[in-house]
Order: C-alpha cells, then structure tokens, then sequence
C-alpha cells in the first residue's frame, strides 16, 4: 500500500531529476561577472559577487551551470523551495527559478538572484525575512523581493536578509530587535529598507544577529548584535548604524558565522574575531599565526573551513558531527588539511556540515546528516567527504498486493509482477518477473499503487494514471480501463501523491488535499459516501504538509504538527478515541509535533520531530512496531527511537533510524521480516541493509527499497515476480532486484 510519494516518509525522498550531480555533470561552473561599479580586479570572493554554495542552518542549496537551484536537507518552513514542507534527503529542484547566479541560506530561509538582477525568498517569514511586506508565517514556493532591482549580492542572517545592488547601496529587512537592519531602529522591516551611510560596497554577508558589508577599498563595516565582539570593534556592544571593523584592510574574502568571523588579506593570511571554531575568541581582529596561502573561508557556529590557493581544504573547530572530513570525532585546535580532496573552488559551513565545490562542478558533503542535508539520499552522518552521488539507478518505489512500480533517476518508470489489469503500464496483461518500461511517461518523480491501479506524479505537478478503473482510480471521469498512462484531467500543481486499496490523494502546492476513487467509508473527505471518479477537495484541510492513504482510511500533517483523519474506524485508526467512520477530516488525539504519518491496513503511525514513534489502533501482528498488542484505539509509543522514516500496510510496516538502520515489524508469513520464523513479530533489524535507504514500501506480502547507491532490493512473497529478480520464488531477506 503507498503511502506518500512526494517523498516515502519523514525525511526521505525523492526523487533527483537533476539527472548528474548536485550541482552539475562534470562542467566547471561559469564565471560571474563582477559588479557593474567594482573597481577592483582582487577576485573577492563574495563581492564577484556570485555565490553558488550555500549552507542554511540544517539545509544545502546549490546552483547548477544551467542555472536551476537545487536544495537538500530539512524543510520544515519551506526553505527547499519545492512547494513542501517535507525534508528531503536528496536533492530537489527549487520550483520555478531558472536563471540563478547567487543564494545564501539563513537558519530557516533561503534567498536567490536571478540574472536578470530579481531577488527572490522563500522559507520562514515570522519575522519578515522574505521582504514581501506579507504577514504569512512561511512560503515554500520562492517569491520576488518586490522593489529591489540590479542586485547583484545576497545574505541571509538568521532572522534577516540583506541584498547589495549594483550601484553599491545596500538594503535589508526582517528581524531588527538587535540593530541587524541597519537602519538606526530596533524596528522589524518586512520589506527592504536601505542601510544609511554605505556606498561602494562589492559584497553583504550576514550570520545569526549581525551583518557585514565589504567595500571595494578593502575596508570590512559591521553592524547589528555583537555577543562574542562578533563586530570585531573590541566591545560586545550592539551597533545600529555601520561602524568600521579595527584594523583591517586590504581584505579579499570575509565569512560571517553566527558566533564569529573571519577575513583574508590579499597576502593570504586569516584574520578572525568574536567566538570562531571552539578556540579562538576576541573583540578585535587578530591573525591565525601559521596560517597563510588562503583565498576563502566559510565559518559555522563551531568549525571554520579555509580553503587555499592550491584547492585544498583546511578545517578546525568542533567536530562531533565529523564536519572536519578528518574521518574521526576528534576536535582539531590548529587547522587540519581535509583528506582527500583538491581542486575546490568553493566552501560553505552549515550548523554541523561541510560542503565543498571542485572545479569539475562536483559537490562533496561530510558531517551531520539527520535532515539529509548531506544530499546523499541517505541520513547518516560521514566523517570524512562524500561525492553528491551520480544517481544512475532508482529514486522512488512503489508495492502493491502483487506487483511493484520504481522511478528511475532519468524520470522513466519500470515496473514488474502482476499485470491482469494492466497495471504495469506497458500496454499488455502479461505478467512480468522483470522490470519493463512503463509506456508513454519521462520527468516522473514519484509514484503510487494500490490493488490494481497506478499514479505517477511527474514533476510540472501533473498526474498520470493507468490500470484498472472500477472505481475512478484514473480519475478521467470513467470506469473504463487503461493499460498505459493518461493524464488526470484538471489536476495540477501536485506536490505529492498516495493512493490506498480503491481511493486516491494528491497534495498540491497550495497546502489543499484532493481525493477521488471509492468512497463507502467516507475515505474521501468530501463529507460523503459518494464514489468520485473525478478529484474533489478534501473539506477543511489546508496547510497540509503531508499525505497518507490507508486501505479505507487518510491521514494528514498540518504545518503545525498536528494530524488530521477520516474514512474507516472499525478499529480506531482515525484516532479521535470512538469507532465511527468520519466522511470529513477529525484530528487525531494526544499527539503533537507530528511530521510524517503512514495508514495501513486498520492501523496508523506517526513520527515526531523528535524521532519517536507513535501506533493507534490495532497491533496484533506487532505492525505498530512496538507496544500493547492487546488493545485497539490505544495510543503507544514505539519501541524504536530516532526514527526517519515509516511506512504501513497490511500487517507489516518497515522503518528506518538515523543510525543507518533499517527495521520491519508485524506479519511473516512470506517472511517480511528477513527470517523464516512465522512467530517473529519483530521489530527486527535487517543487518543487509545497514546503512539506510532512500526509498522504501510494501504491499503487505512484500517489500521494496532502494539503497543510497540507486540499487533496489526486495523480499518476501514473489508468486507473480513482484520482486523482479526474474524467478517467481520467494525469498526470505533481502536481494537485489535486477536491472537496476
């Protein structure tokens, strides 16, 4: 049974259609062109002004040689830019920018220039960041800095953003409380207000509660917070207006972090002040003795990244995440080389990540990985660097009672097992125990099936449908089969898809949930029991962030974490602590912070943004992977904690930790649960595949998952090649499904 498949859970997803690496395929990046007034010929790092790197607080942003942004990590405000609030752990393309020259990332926003000098923002609004004049508390889709035009420099702090225009005036808004704007006030600024006194300038840089503007004399001027000497004028007093940073000049590149700062000098040498990388605090400027042939430098709250003239990386700080790259936990005091890698062109420092550009346009990561901001489809932390990996097989499955359904990294779908309704797409009934091609789709992203039906969302928001049609699945208004793919008509700007036994869902950009399909149990949320084989709007849902199809029943996330249900209750999994079926959304009771929910068969889980677990209703076979078995309609907490991801069916759920590792719990009769033993009912660790996955799901008698390498793997029941390893036999722990 799929469960949503804009991602397949908390934090995974998706589905990387940028077809080669994060930032490109082997093409060394463009040159920017500097500012129109820039009078000086030093190769300023961020006054070229062109920054195509950037790392927020737990997300990345790239832009590739064609222009498009790509972002990776956590998303809980929208600052991916996908239209979603759901994290993803592999790349995703910003939505409707083309075009980009610079971004820069802020704890929870995002901000991008265009070519055409347009400024553009996305993510937390709360206290006005993204410019708009708007009082909406977050956007995940980008919208124009309305105002600003020619701008050719960008910054985001961690409550604020600045822009620099090409004339060399410079302008910011959002959060003011600690003088961060500039503009003499402590007043909040939701659209761009000029900072007086500042002419000349070639680049803006801005960190936590502070802000930096470098002027092509080589002069650094701060202003904004000053906790740590972060203004580096030697008192810890917050300035409103610019003031001058003592002592330095002739500056080259310079890094905001939120603690501290750092700058180069034209002959190579680092300066830094406030509280940078664990080990060095000071009111003013002083040089890193030892420390010279530097061209760069990116600072987090505890590491600092330098690179130097001849591409390598050198890095010290805190180093608990291992966002060193040294390949161990070990703190460094004195800058320590990064192994392995040369030829860097740029650095960025998150939280607790690194990530590093090379001159072929390939990006490496290494450090904390919990929201996937690594982009290496996985969620566990590496020590040391790791290419953004070149996706050559799957990014996305699908399982269904007997069949199964993958998404290829170049966007084409494959499927295999089953096929009497059509339901392999390939134009035929004839079962296949290896992958074939479904016909007629390219720029899939996602994909969804229940008993004999198929969804496909392809990335423009459309969707496409096939198989059988007894109940609308297809969604054309119709009862009549199709054994290749057809447009939904009238749906667009689709973000996510799911699908349960006979019913269907799709999420859109704006936070509304349509349905369509099977309807006797109210599981269409349209405040009736009428069959729709056209999609309606589920009533009262807005704000949604996440979608999830049971067999009978639905399950929603609201941004606030809240979670929202309706259709069957026999057994209570609607959670609202009665039985009765509900024709229209109820939130479920006694859980918060929910960011992720899966609906089996009469069961449902949730995850939090803890990464505990929650089951409701029936756990007889141990499917809600953990708790009392004996009672329905219970609330209990699993027994697995940082958890990332779950998926639900019938009678067998699969979930997936921070540590790499991979757990199924509930029925055994196939063996799901990687044994022979038909007592198990785990939750049991599947040691084959430590390491985690990037996607993952079950039709109950079988699972299929994808591996960060692009492999799929599957096991349990195979009497129709629902495996796709080119027998009918079934198989009792996981093996790689051929072909990709």
């Amino acid at each position: 049974m799929t469960q949503t498949t804009s991602s397949w859970g908390r934090r995974l997803a998706g589905v990387w259609l940028g077809l080669c690496l994060f930032a490109g395929c082997g093409q060394s990046p463009p040159e920017a062109a500097a500012p129109e007034d820039s009078t000086t010929s030093s190769g300023l790092k961020r006054a070229s002004p062109r920054t195509r790197l950037a790392a927020g607080e737990s997300h990345s942003l790239a832009i590739r040689p064609d222009g498009t942004l790509w972002a990776v990590g956590r998303n809980g405000l929208g600052q991916l830019g996908d239209g979603t609030q759901q994290d993803h752990s592999s790349p995703v393309q910003v939505v409707g920018l083309t075009g980009v020259v610079s971004v820069a990332g802020g704890n929870s926003h995002s901000l991008a220039v265009r070519s055409d000098g347009s400024a553009w923002a996305w993510g937390s609004n709360y206290y006005g960041q993204l410019g708009d004049g708007s009082a909406v508390a977050s956007r995940s889709l980008p919208v124009q800095v309305p105002g600003l035009t020619g701008v050719s420099s960008i910054a985001a702090g961690a409550t604020h953003s600045l822009a620099m225009k090409s004339n060399g005036t410079v302008w910011a808004w959002g959060d003011n409380s600690n003088c961060q704007v500039g503009d003499g006030t402590t007043t909040e600024r939701r659209v761009p207000t000029q900072v007086p006194g500042l002419t000349g300038v070639v680049s803006v840089l801005a960190n936590g509660r502070y802000s930096l503007a470098l002027r092509s004399d080589g002069t650094l001027w701060a202003w904004g917070g000053n906790s740590y000497g972060v203004l580096g004028d030697g008192t810890k007093d917050r300035r409103c207006s610019p003031i001058q940073v003592q002592g330095l000049s002739g500056l080259t590149a310079v890094a905001a972090g939120p603690h501290g700062a750092l700058a180069v000098k034209s002959n190579g040498t680092v300066w830094a002040w406030g509280f940078v990388g664990s080990i060095f605090e000071s009111t003013t400027p002083s040089q890193l003795p030892g420390f010279t042939g530097i061209i760069d430098v990116s600072a987090g709250p505890y590491h600092v990244l330098a690179q130097r003239s001849d591409g390598t990386v050198w890095a010290w700080g805190d180093n608990e995440q291992g966002q060193l790259g040294t390949g161990a936990k070990e703190h460094a005091y004195t800058p320590v080389q990064v192994p392995g890698l040369a030829g860097v062109v740029a650095t960025a420092a998150g939280a607790k990540h690194s990530l590093a550009m090379r001159s072929d346009g390939s990006v490496w990561t290494w450090g904390e990985n919990r929201y996937g901001q690594l982009g290496n489809g996985a969620l566990t932390r590496h020590p040391s660097p790791q290419q953004v990996p070149n996706l050559t097989g799957a990014v996305a499955v699908a399982a269904g009672p007997q069949h199964s359904l993958a998404v290829r990294y170049d966007g084409t779908v494959w499927a295999w097992g089953d096929n009497a309704s059509g339901q392999l797409g390939d134009g035929t009934t004839t079962r296949r125990s290896l992958p074939v091609a479904v016909s007629g789709v390219t720029g899939i992203t996602a994909v969804t099936t229940g008993d004999s039906d198929a969804l496909a969302l392809r990335s423009e928001g459309t969707v496409w449908a096939w198989g059988d049609n007894r109940y609308g699945l297809l969604g054309d208004g119709t009862s009549t089969p199709r054994h290749t793919p057809g447009q939904v008509p009238g749906l667009t700007s689709v973000s996510a898809i799911a699908q349960g036994d006979n019913f269907a869902l799709a999420l859109k950009y704006d936070g509304t949930v349509w349905a369509w399909g099977g309807n006797w149990n109210g599981q269409l949320g349209d405040g009736t029991q009428q069959t729709r084989r056209v999609p309606t709007q589920v009533q009262g849902l807005t704000g949604i962030t996440f979608i999830s199809a049971g067999s009978s029943h639905a399950l929603a996330v609201r941004f606030d974490g809240t979670v929202w249900a309706w259709g069957n209750n026999w057994s209570g999994e609607l959670g609202d602590n009665t039985t009765i079926n509900r024709s229209t959304p109820v939130q479920v009771q006694g859980v918060s912070d929910i960011v992720s929910v899966s609906a089996g068969l009469d069961y449902s889980l949730a995850v939090r943004s803890d990464g505990r677990g929650w089951n409701w209703s029936t756990n007889g076979f141990g499917q809600g992977l953990g708790g009392d078995r004996n009672y329905i309609r219970k609330l209990r907490l699993m027994e697995i904690s940082d958890l990332n991801t779950v998926v639900a069916s019938n009678y067998i759920s699969l979930a997936t930790d921070f540590t790499g590792g991979v757990w199924v719990g509930g029925y055994n009769e196939w063996g799901q649960l990687g044994n022979l033993d038909s007592t198990t009912r785990g939750p049991i660790r599947i040691d084959v595949l430590e390491g985690g996955l990037t996607a993952a799901d079950t039709g109950g008698d079988h699972l299929v998952v994808v591996r960060p390498d692009g492999t799929v793997w599957t096991w349990g029941r195979n009497s129709d090649g629902e495996l796709g390893n080119g027998t009918f036999l079934d198989m009792h722990s996981p093996v790689r499904s051929q072909l990709f």
